[in-house]
């Protein structure tokens, strides 16, 4: 969750101005080091190009011009609540934070009624950012929709859920849905950096060895804001011992993660890489866990080993047991939307899957032995009978002449030829015996005996 300047609840504190917490060294590093301006925001070209939502709301002196309202979607620390600070800092806007997890309609309705007061008054506009809008029911949603409507206030939401599922219809279609990647290295580089040198930051006082800086970046698995506060940790660690450098060990003790080792030299990434694929491929649950378990430990991005098990469960078990790969893409979305720690239940369950999963990788084999032809050269024009037909002219060429469609065929298989001539007899795919890819290896010869009249006649 997005961290809350001001609550609802309770005894809330008076509220923080921004520029009062950007002086306060005693707030997070994360927060100290949030940029001021757009300029200063790493990653998310995309979303910050010239003309784009964002750059009209903080360059926008006319609201008409400016989008009413705007939902920030992308996995936890790649910005959203950054975004939401620098456009309430771009003018004489007033920047009011609700979290879902805290706030009822009541809240709701008595912050877009000071909104209201403001902008009748003062003419002054405010700037509400709800974090979590994914957590809000629908009368919730639907309190906000005559602020939005009305433009009493200018509306960020951030979520790290796909909001064309969790966002009611009316306020997706007064929206604009920007999407946030997770940031690449490069960028969170440049963050490190900035907040090593920046007086808001560490101000030079802390240097960072390079296998503690790889460590470091490795261990955020793209969320900026976990690297500022594993940063904020191990720089505390280092000055209490009297020392001004951050080397592996002293981040390691300070994070509690002895395993940020594994990749000192960068051979233990590999290898443990590897053996986790093999554990996969050979079938043994176990292994594949325990090597799971030392990547997660170490800090290895989720997003790399879900990619590894994506990639695995086509390569490893394909046709043998097609939903492995529905598991697969599953547990990388999961790991989206959930992020760590939770997200490494969905990968446990989708590795076990494709380790106990019956093996072919026929399907692979088989489009490589196609593209080896390609790339060879072969493949003569599309059989005339097979293109296009449906423009002007078609006809006269004789595309589409003699198709015959399969559905109107006894099974729905009808004989005719595919391939292109140099290739007609061509075999790529041969499926294996095993799991469900059986029934397809005893079914296959009889579809090409009606296909291409090959083989004996059953």
């Amino acid at each position: 969750m997005e961290e809350d300047l001001f609550t609802l609840s309770g005894d809330a504190p008076a509220p923080r101005t921004l520029s009062e917490g950007n002086r306060d060294h005693r707030a997070p590093l994360a927060v100290r080091m949030r940029p001021r301006s757009l300029e200063e925001v790493v990653g998310q070209h995309k979303v910050l190009d010239p003309g784009s939502p964002l750059r009209r709301l903080v360059a926008a002196d006319d609201a008409r011009t400016a989008p009413a309202s705007v939902i920030l979607w992308g996995p936890p620390g790649t910005g959203k609540t950054t975004l939401a600070y620098v456009v309430a800092t771009s003018g004489d806007r007033e920047f009011v934070e609700v979290s879902a997890v805290l706030a009822g309609v009541k809240d709701l309705r008595e912050v877009i009624d000071r909104a209201r007061s403001r902008l009748r008054t003062t003419g002054r506009e405010t700037v509400l950012f709800v974090d979590e809008v994914h957590r809000f029911s629908k009368s919730q949603q639907d309190a906000l929709l005559p602020s939005v409507e009305n433009r009493w206030v200018t509306l960020i939401a951030a979520t790290t859920e796909n909001p064309f599922f969790s966002v009611i219809s009316p306020l997706l279609s007064r929206s604009i849905v920007l999407t946030l990647e997770s940031l690449e290295t490069e960028d969170l580089e440049e963050l490190v950096e900035r907040a090593l040198t920046d007086e808001r930051g560490l101000g030079g006082e802390i240097r960072l060895t390079d296998d503690a800086r790889s460590s470091l970046l490795r261990l955020g698995g793209g969320d900026a804001r976990k690297i500022l506060t594993s940063l904020e940790a191990a720089a505390g660690a280092a000055l209490m011992k009297g020392a001004h450098e951050v080397d592996a060990d002293t981040l390691a003790q300070a994070v509690d993660r002895a395993a940020l080792r594994y990749d000192r030299d960068g051979d233990q990434h590999y290898d443990v890489t590897s053996a986790f694929i093999k554990s996969m491929r050979g079938s043994d649950p176990d292994a594949a866990l325990h090597y799971l378990a030392r990547m997660i430990e170490a800090g290895e991005d989720p997003r790399f080993i879900a990619r590894r098990v994506v990639i695995a469960a086509s390569e490893e078990v394909g046709m043998a047991d097609p939903q492995a790969l529905q598991v697969a893409v599953a547990a990388m979305q999961a790991v989206q939307m959930l992020g760590m720690p939770e997200g490494r239940i969905p990968l446990a369950q989708a590795v076990v899957h494709i380790a106990t999963a019956p093996k072919s990788n026929r399907s692979y084999q088989a489009l490589d032995a196609a593209i080896a032809d390609v790339r060879a050269g072969k493949g003569a024009s599309v059989p005339a009978h097979l293109r296009d037909a449906h423009y002007g002219g078609a006809e006269s060429l004789g595309h589409g002449e003699g198709y015959r469609y399969a559905h109107d065929a006894p099974h729905g298989v009808a004989r005719q030829q595919y391939l292109p001539d140099d290739l007609a007899d061509s075999h790529y795919y041969e499926p294996t015996s095993r799991g469900a890819e059986g029934p397809i290896a005893r079914s296959l010869p009889e579809l090409r005996r009606i296909v291409r009249g090959e083989g004996p006649s059953s």
